[in-house]
């Protein structure tokens, strides 16, 4: 790291998914240097998150700035990170006098406003986004792309304890699914999350649908069997995302494709399955969930383009019979794991 810095602001406003995978930035310049003040600007909705990261000081909500060259100012950060470039927000860095401003060489405003440029490109790597967030510290002098497997101890996210409505059972194995991404990747067929359902159903499994209000209308309009089910609960638009990971936090394992909630949960440490097309940029490769209990499902098909996201050919071949697999893989573990108190 070179040589001053002492208070690094990392920026990162757009989505939860993005947000959590830029986490383990802070988590590896605080184990760096545990003496670093680490901030961290970000959308209000996702706010609540980052509050859980252990190796942040203090966030920001990018609605509530102001004047932000002023708010910068009064903040007084040596050093600031454009994870996501925001030609607002450098140029207001650059007007409060911050005196190293990070951000990538492609974007032609950097070169405005930012005075230490990274120069690579998310779209044509082969590494994985939280991977790809490292290159953003070369300039500072920390030449370092962690392997896959050190990235999940540097999340440092804790969600405090689950108190919340409705409670989740206490003698079964809590599943959360989230089928909808909010147009932000290729979804699993909600028709396999019945099949799947219906799988489970003689099981020790209690399903709890997550997600929007507004996914939970769609939910309940185009799949009316699967919230029907007595073993499915729907707490659609119920939670607050704050919330969301606590409630994921107190859940036994969490399945999604590639969307926030899916990388909340592998940050947090939860059994986690991500359910993914072979496409670049939107393969596992890019965007699998990263966890000590995070693996993953996807089958590649010679199915040309796959130009059609709505009938995605390769989504579709992920069966419902595989899933459940995993989630019975799930609740063996977790029942050879259950401690049984004594009869008194």
């Amino acid at each position: 790291m070179i040589e001053g810095v002492s208070h690094v602001l990392i920026c990162r406003t757009d989505n939860i998914g993005d947000v959590v995978l830029t986490l383990p930035l802070a988590g590896y310049l605080k184990k760096l240097n545990p003496q670093l003040r680490i901030g961290f600007l970000c959308r209000g909705y996702a706010a609540g998150i980052v509050r859980y990261c252990q190796a942040v000081d203090y966030v920001l909500e990018s609605e509530h700035l102001g004047d932000a060259a002023d708010m910068l100012r009064r903040l007084g950060p040596d050093t600031i990170v454009f994870a996501k470039p925001d030609r607002h927000l450098a140029a207001a860095a650059k007007k409060a006098g911050i005196r190293n401003r990070v951000g990538t060489s492609h974007r032609w405003f950097h070169w405005l406003y930012c005075n230490r440029l990274a120069h690579f490109s998310r779209v044509k790597s082969g590494l994985h986004e939280a991977q790809l967030n490292f290159k953003l510290l070369a300039p500072l002098g920390e030449n370092v792309v962690p392997p896959l497997e050190q990235i999940p101890p540097l999340y440092r996210l804790v969600a405090p304890p689950y108190t919340g409505h409705p409670a989740l059972a206490t003698d079964r194995f809590n599943l959360v699914i989230h089928p909808k991404s909010n147009g932000n990747g290729r979804e699993w067929p909600i028709g396999h999350y019945t099949a799947l359902a219906e799988a489970l159903r003689n099981s020790q499994v209690q399903m709890w649908v997550t997600g929007s209000g507004a996914e939970g209308e769609w939910i309940a309009e185009h799949a009316p069997a699967l919230l029907a089910m007595p073993h499915v609960g729907n707490v659609c638009g119920r939670l607050t995302l704050a919330e969301l990971a606590c409630f994921i936090n107190a859940a036994d394992g969490l399945i999604a494709s590639g969307t926030g909630p899916l990388h909340l949960s592998a940050a947090l440490g939860r059994p986690t399955l991500g359910l993914f097309p072979p496409i670049r940029p939107i393969n596992p490769g890019r965007w699998g969930a990263l966890g000590a209990q995070a693996e993953v499902l996807c089958q590649p098909l010679p199915c040309g383009a796959c130009d059609d996201v709505a009938n995605c050919e390769c989504m579709n071949a992920i069966t419902p019979q595989s899933v459940a697999a995993v989630v019975q893989r799930w609740l063996s573990r977790s029942t050879a794991h259950r401690v049984v108190e004594p009869v008194p």
